[in-house]
């Protein structure tokens, strides 16, 4: 997990001019505290989802409610596709997810989700980590 944030936070230094956000992360201090509740020390893959939850405190915009963010990023910002979409997309939903940020590269993989699944948790498909934030976001 440690590793996934370091790189999607230097992402976010490589590109703050860019993203519009330079001034805000110089003149900002972070801390950020992840607790493995079960403690398995299975790897968490949550690039994104910090990427997108950095953008929303820089802009001092929610992110849409109810959304599931899922994939990792590399330092370059390209978007590492997941391992199985089946068991994290049927915790969402069990836990009240409507909707599933999803990296394009697992567009086959949703076929392999249960009907019950899709008729409960929108799959909204993203390509790099701009786009996932501004969709979390409800820009686009």
């Amino acid at each position: 997990m440690k590793e996934s944030v370091q790189r999607a936070f230097a992402y976010i230094q490589a590109h703050k001019e860019e993203l519009s956000i330079g001034r805000d992360l110089d003149n900002s201090d972070f801390y950020l505290e992840v607790i493995d509740l079960l403690v398995n020390r299975v790897e968490a893959e949550i690039g994104v989802g910090f990427f997108a939850a950095m953008m929303s405190a820089f802009r001092g915009s929610p992110l849409v409610p109810a959304l599931l963010i899922l994939g990792d990023m590399s330092v370059q910002g390209n978007i590492k596709p997941v391992r199985s979409l089946v068991e994290p997309l049927q915790v969402a939903k069990d836990n009240g997810a409507r909707r599933a940020l999803i990296p394009i590269e697992n567009k086959r993989s949703f076929l392999e989700v249960d009907a019950d699944i899709v008729e409960h948790v929108d799959p909204i498909f993203y390509g790099d980590p701009r786009t996932a934030a501004l969709k979390a976001l409800g820009v686009s």
